[in-house]
């Protein structure tokens, strides 16, 4: 799978940008706050219908304009598809191949992508919900129907809350009970797979993790459920005093999280930042093979400036499990660990919203 043309129009500081795209490696380099990343951000919302940036569409509008538009035109198994996605101050859309389409849902596996960020260093210092995220985006695009559960789940969540807010008015547990009900059959599919997915990734980054460390280190990555299936039922009805008490449904895969341990460690607690560092870059390689598997293709890597923030040892097992994967490099300079592949396709120089194709 791979991207060949890119068009933005009123996207962030974007007034108009048309860009084809190398098979291999295409590298933006430019000072901060020049748009590099606002060109990873667009592939990302059409592979996801978000940005990983904001929550707020009206920001990645340019500043005076109505509308955005983003364009991705993409070859996989040798099948052309094109998808726009639409952005007005209140609303987005998206289509097809010129077919719009009814859930933005439904563009979970059209690209798929990685995304590592500078960002994503912080996976396992950072909070639990942060970790979710990291399985939710994964899921969702190899598995229609953990982006439907999970989807059903955060609707019957926010309908039980409000339950739980009205209860002290009404007095109605019978609501509660309904609630619980439809929450129990999303949660099980969720916990169910999202207990899958982690077992085979940490198969994977286990295998990765001690090839980088040279076979001093033993990855073990657990998936922590905050309720298991057996016991949704009990568990509910045990927590019920206090979540009426505090109005929000306290256990669920919601609270779910993950556990890095090297060495039986907690690496959390006692990893140093370089051991923290090679466990998330383990797990981004896992999340490629994995993809890889279930799609058929190599997935599309994103690198939003974070090849400065590893040191030459793991730049150099990055591009050793990335060949053959169209990767886009966003930089302030170009490493050397990437003149080492020798497989640059493009180099761009962004500033202030243009982007110039450089020869090399």
């Amino acid at each position: 799978m791979y991207i060949k043309e890119l068009s933005l129009k009123d996207f962030r500081n974007y007034i108009k940008l048309d860009l084809e795209l190398d098979k291999g490696i295409n590298i933006f380099k430019g000072d901060n706050a020049q748009g590099k990343t606002n060109i990873l951000e667009a592939i990302y919302l059409c592979a996801t219908a978000r940005s990983h940036r904001t929550h707020k569409e009206k920001e990645i509008i340019r500043w005076g304009s109505e509308y955005a538009h983003v364009m991705v035109s993409l070859q996989k198994n040798f099948i052309d598809d094109i998808i726009d996605f639409h952005l007005s101050q209140k609303s987005k859309a998206a289509a097809i191949n010129k077919m719009p389409i009814h859930r933005l849902g439904e563009l979970f596996g059209c690209i798929n992508i990685v995304m590592f960020s500078p960002e994503d260093l912080q996976l396992v210092k950072s909070s639990p919900k942060e970790r979710r995220r990291f399985i939710d985006i994964e899921l969702c695009q190899i598995d229609k129907l953990y982006y439907h559960a999970l989807k059903q789940y955060h609707k019957v969540l926010k309908q039980r809350n409000l339950a739980l807010k009205q209860y002290l008015k009404n007095k109605d547990m019978s609501i509660i009970d309904i609630w619980d009900i439809q929450l129990e059959e999303y949660a099980k599919e969720i916990i169910k797979k999202r207990s899958e997915f982690i077992q085979e990734l940490n198969i994977i980054a286990k295998r990765i993790h001690e090839d980088i460390s040279g076979g001093k280190e033993n990855l073990e990555v657990v998936y922590e459920p905050s309720i298991n299936s057996d016991e949704f039922q009990s568990k509910m009805l045990k927590f019920r005093e206090k979540d009426i008490l505090y109005q929000t449904t306290s256990i669920g895969p919601h609270r779910d999280d993950l556990n890095f341990l090297i060495n039986g460690m907690d690496v959390k607690i006692y990893g140093s930042q370089g051991q923290q560092r090679t466990v998330v870059l383990s797990m981004k390689l896992a999340e490629l093979s994995i993809m890889t598997k279930y799609i058929g293709e190599e997935p599309i890597l994103l690198l939003d400036d974070v090849l400065s923030e590893l040191d030459d040892k793991r730049q150099k097992d990055l591009f050793k499990y990335t060949e053959n994967i169209q990767t886009l490099i966003t930089c302030t300079g170009i490493e050397q660990s990437v003149w080492n592949t020798q497989k640059i396709g493009k180099l761009y120089y962004v500033k202030e919203g243009n982007v110039k194709e450089i020869e090399m």
